[in-house]
């Protein structure tokens, strides 16, 4: 009883912000790609990070999960370092990262998303297995639970991945431009699962790239340029002089933009 008891307490997450990013500049070799970039997100919100091409919006996320050392400042999960609190943290890649040929499918990419409460010495059973083909089941994808993934369209490889970050069942939901490429059906069920995660108390951070659907999808925005030009409550923030200032120019369209 009291090791439940210690399990317990170890997997709620502590009385800090689910992501808190201060001061962080980062290169690649010597060329800087974020400067001094600060902003958190609250908890039980679904936040955007927008801007344009090479603004540095993957490579802040890179910084977040530990991949990329920054040259100054620190990004927080919860207070701590994103090693220390990783079993907290759901990740959707950019769909052209993944190795779509590797042979596995669509159940098997979902149950991976479980050897981090498993550890990686014991295989997935019988309840690992249930649980993945619930969250198959919730993005509409348990009729293809036995796909090989490179069979799959665009739009169903994303949903997979959704999956496999819902089977973790996470505090904090990172997504790497989770609609980049699917069609219209398929991007309305991820805005749907996005918000149940919300009202479910959880909080993502979305790097997003169409800026028409920031003020009907988001609650908050970052809008990213190698530096935070803005940041803050969509209603507040996501104003045409802000997204000028980071795109360099007149935005064409911007729906509730001011």
């Amino acid at each position: 009883m009291r090791q439940t008891e210690e399990r317990r307490r170890l997997e709620r997450p502590p009385a800090a912000s689910p992501l808190e990013v201060r001061g962080v500049t980062a290169a690649y070799r010597e060329d800087p790609i974020l400067w001094d970039v600060s902003f958190r997100a609250p908890e039980g919100e679904l936040v955007a990070i927008v801007g344009p091409n090479g603004a540095g919006k993957t490579t802040l996320l890179k910084v977040i999960m530990g991949l990329l050392q920054p040259a100054a400042g620190r990004a927080t999960i919860y207070g701590q370092p994103f090693k220390k609190v990783r079993h907290l943290v759901g990740y959707v890649p950019q769909r052209g990262s993944v190795d779509w040929d590797f042979p596995t499918d669509a159940l098997d990419v979902v149950t991976m998303g479980l050897y981090g409460k498993l550890g990686w010495f014991r295989r997935p059973g019988k309840k690992e297995r249930a649980v993945a083909m619930e969250c198959l089941e919730k993005v509409g994808m348990a009729g293809f639970a036995r796909r090989q993934i490179s069979q799959l369209s665009g739009g169903q490889q994303q949903r997979v991945f959704l999956a496999r970050a819902l089977a973790q069942d996470a505090h904090l939901y990172l997504t790497d431009e989770p609609f980049a490429g699917v069609d219209y059906r398929t991007e309305r069920a991820i805005v749907e699962l996005l918000r149940e995660l919300k009202a479910a108390g959880r909080t993502v951070v979305v790097v997003h790239h169409d800026l028409s659907t920031v003020t009907e999808y988001f609650d908050r925005v970052v809008i990213l340029n190698g530096e935070v030009v803005a940041e803050g409550p969509v209603a507040e923030v996501f104003t045409r002089q802000n997204l000028a200032a980071a795109y360099g120019g007149t935005v064409a369209y911007l729906a509730g933009a001011e």
